[in-house]
């Protein structure tokens, strides 16, 4: 259990008075974009239990972005399946969900831009993606970014195979930040997790922890210290805790007690920003970053079969 200190944590981040307009505009704009999806059969790494695909879409600024598609190789009935979108970690690259499709979901796992397969267009680099065109929200980099994260919810609503009713979201790290944007983003997600999330506290990060990726803001500062308003301004906007209470769907969070990557403070100030009436928070004493997946693996594989019942 973590001390008062900890648990109790407030935030300094201000909300802006417009974030929700701002990102409303920003879905309108994506949303005009044709999804132009193509899918295309992998057979080299589907199995007896998983049909994979590879994926390509467009996304904001037309910038095509890729991903790995798996559905059930054997679905028991006729029934329409539940989709899953999968959200990445920030160094890491999408795995194949396989996992997830053998459990009875169709999942999509998404490479926002810069990520392998969807670099081609935008690629600033790891160490590099938290700091492009920070200066500004219309230049950020992760204004696409999360908008590419949400264009795969309209890939799962385009297969006729996935039940519309039953959309979730999963994440760790970047991932559990993603996981949070999108549920926050996309109304039509009925059930997400979140574990360890990135991008929530900013700027708080910066005070609690001397780990990367929060550092690179540091070092951006460092050489552009008269920039650091306009950087508080932009990253307001994006930050998961301001877009917390657009969240009314059911909700689960880890977090490690002793994560030095994303301050467990930032966990406890996104988690009671989230508007929902259903959420839960698992907090591990003892662990790190990783949050104890090795145990909360099978809460959240609970708690996703409750509510989108593969």
């Amino acid at each position: 259990m973590a001390s008062p200190a900890v648990s109790d944590y407030v935030s300094g981040l201000k909300r802006p008075d417009d974030i929700d307009a701002f990102w409303d505009d920003v879905l309108a704009q994506t949303a005009a974009i044709p999804l132009d999806a193509a899918i295309t059969h992998d057979p080299l790494r589907s199995t007896s239990q998983a049909e994979v695909y590879q994926v390509h879409y467009t996304s904001l600024d037309r910038v095509r972005i890729a991903g790995w598609y798996a559905r059930p190789a054997n679905p028991p009935s006729a029934d329409l399946l539940p989709g899953l979108l999968i959200v990445p970690g920030y160094s890491m690259e999408p795995l194949i969900p396989k996992n997830w499709a053998a459990r009875g979901y169709a999942a999509f796992s998404v490479a926002p831009r810069g990520k392998l397969r969807s670099n081609g267009q935008f690629n600033p680099g790891y160490p590099g993606l938290l700091t492009h065109g920070i200066v500004d929200r219309n230049t950020y980099t992760y204004r696409g970014f999360y908008m590419d994260a949400c264009r795969g919810v309209d890939f799962l609503l385009s297969r006729d195979e996935v039940d519309a009713s039953r959309l979730g979201v999963t994440g760790h790290s970047q991932g559990g930040g993603l996981a949070v944007v999108v549920a926050a983003l996309r109304p039509e997600i009925k059930a997400a997790t979140s574990g360890a999330p990135f991008l929530c506290g900013f700027m708080d990060a910066l005070e609690l922890t001397d780990a990367y990726p929060y550092q690179e803001i540091g070092d951006y500062l460092r050489l552009h210290p008269e920039s650091r308003q306009q950087v508080t301004d932009t990253v307001a906007y994006f930050d998961g805790i301001n877009l917390a209470p657009r969240i009314t769907c059911p909700m689960i969070f880890n977090i490690g007690l002793q994560d030095s990557t994303c301050p467990p403070e930032t966990g406890y100030a996104l988690f009671r920003a989230i508007s929902s009436e259903d959420k839960t928070l698992y907090d591990y004493d003892g662990y790190g970053h990783d949050a104890s997946n090795h145990t909360h693996g099978r809460v959240i594989d609970e708690f996703l079969a409750k509510h989108l019942e593969p």
